[in-house]
């Protein structure tokens, strides 16, 4: 049996209906459709018979859903997904790499990094974390999605924000250790993959399966708004980087984000609204502190 998990939430509430073109890829296969909302993820995943080929069809927050339910656990099945969001910026990330239409998720699932939000809950992510504008963007995505099924268009909701609504943040980042302060901060970004909000190449230099696991810290500041707007459009080419004077890039494995306001947060594309600071830890530092604790008991 080929069981295919989709999302009826995903691309607008198109999931399902975007999912039943899976069947012009697994035209011989026997296959059953579940809607993955109905499920526990890991109690489903521990029960299921083990010759079950089993499929995820959604976006991004799909699988933002399935490795917090895993709680870093590695799946016992080979776990395949067909991408059917409106974003799919996992796939826009390794397409060079990985062109499949049915993609092969186990090793893009392990070792991921942990971010805390104002010092509570410990969320899991996929692709990556987006502090200040961009999480401006999603948080007024949300409420468009309430009120129209059309695409969303994040790219006019930042160039809105920039001119009227958003103001920027003073910052202090902390990396591995070395701690800098920025004021006029637009966003502040810890990437595991290189693209958000549907394709934004913000981090055009991670890796997300680098041996280290570290991920790319981008710090976007300038004072003046014209400028800001100027440049901004890069961002979807990657170029936005080139700008030094504006763009900090920074790599590590320790990462904490403080800004001097509460301002919405997006991990993944899951929108917190009213935050003041964010802490990663990468895989292998999360180990580290694991051990630590550990050796003190």
């Amino acid at each position: 049996m080929t069981v295919i998990l989709f999302n009826p939430l995903s691309d607008n509430r198109h999931g399902e209906q975007n999912a039943k073109k899976i069947t012009e890829h697994l035209k011989d296969e026997e296959l059953k459709f579940v809607d993955i909302t109905t499920l526990d993820i890991g109690e489903y995943l521990s029960s299921a018979p083990a010759e079950d080929k089993i499929i995820i069809a959604g976006g991004d927050g799909t699988v933002h859903r399935i490795i917090n339910e895993l709680d870093g656990k590695a799946p016992l099945h080979s776990l395949y997904y067909f991408p059917t969001g409106c974003g799919n910026d996992f796939k826009t990330d390794i397409k060079d790499q990985n062109s499949d239409d049915i993609i092969l998720l186990n090793d893009y699932i392990k070792d991921l990094p942990v971010v805390s939000v104002d010092g509570g809950r410990r969320i899991r992510f996929f692709n990556g974390i987006g502090f200040g504008i961009d999480g401006y963007c999603c948080e007024e995505g949300d409420k468009l999605k309430k009120q129209t099924d059309k695409p969303i268009n994040y790219a006019a909701i930042a160039i809105k924000g920039m001119l009227k609504y958003f103001k920027p943040r003073n910052a202090v980042v902390t990396v591995d250790g070395e701690k800098r302060e920025y004021k006029y901060v637009w966003l502040a970004a810890s990437m595991n993959g290189r693209f958000y909000g549907g394709g934004m190449n913000i981090a055009p230099v991670q890796d997300r399966l680098n041996a280290e696991r570290k991920l790319t810290v981008v710090v976007f500041h300038c004072k003046s708004k014209l400028r800001t707007l100027m440049v901004f459009p890069s961002i979807f080419k990657g170029k936005h980087i080139e700008h030094k004077k504006m763009v900090d890039v920074i790599q590590g494995g320790n990462i904490t984000v403080e800004f001097d306001r509460p301002t919405p947060l997006q991990v993944d594309g899951e929108t917190y609204l009213n935050i003041k600071s964010y802490s990663v830890l990468s895989a292998r530092e999360l180990d580290k502190a694991q051990e630590t604790i550990k050796s003190a008991e």
